[in-house]
């Protein structure tokens, strides 16, 4: 149990830190060239182009910290199913966002924040984190567990031990 509190708690400031990133992004994105006066799917571009940076952050932060113990040799499969999680969580935050400011209509920049930043997060994050855990980082796909596994198999036990 302590580990999984660390472990939260590390995924936890990982996140805080890709959440800075999301938002400054997508913030300055939607201000500039992407402003929804200029470009009517400005803050949806934006918000893919912001989760998208904070994806990398998120990863090089959960594979070299959070799930270090976890992570596997090879970086590139670990890494497309980390992207393939991660635009799952980038879905709910966009179709929060979609919700909120194409069907709603609330188009300020405080309610694109509130619904994509912060709503879409929340859900975003809770499912990221559990298939971060049961799927990309789980123990059982980590070199270590692979190597354990293979000693096992490699001597069988006695009949009748345990």
């Amino acid at each position: 149990m302590r580990r999984l509190i660390a472990q939260l708690a590390r995924f936890g400031v990982v996140g805080a830190v890709g959440f800075v990133v999301d938002t400054l992004v997508f913030n300055v994105l939607r201000a500039t060239v992407l402003a929804p006066e200029d470009v009517h799917a400005g803050p949806f571009i934006a918000k893919v182009i912001s989760t998208i940076v904070a994806i990398f952050v998120n990863w090089m932060g959960n594979r070299y910290w959070t799930f270090r113990d976890q992570r596997r040799a090879v970086a590139a499969r670990e890494g497309v199913e980390f992207v393939v999680v991660s635009l799952g969580g980038m879905v709910i935050s966009l179709g929060c966002l979609g919700i909120s400011h194409y069907v709603l209509g609330y188009t300020s920049a405080l309610a694109d924040n509130i619904s994509g930043n912060v709503i879409g997060l929340v859900l975003g994050t809770a499912f990221r984190f559990w298939l971060y855990r049961v799927w990309v980082y789980h123990p059982s796909r980590t070199t270590a567990a692979v190597t354990t596994s293979d000693e096992d198999t490699a001597a069988p036990s006695p009949a009748g031990t345990r």
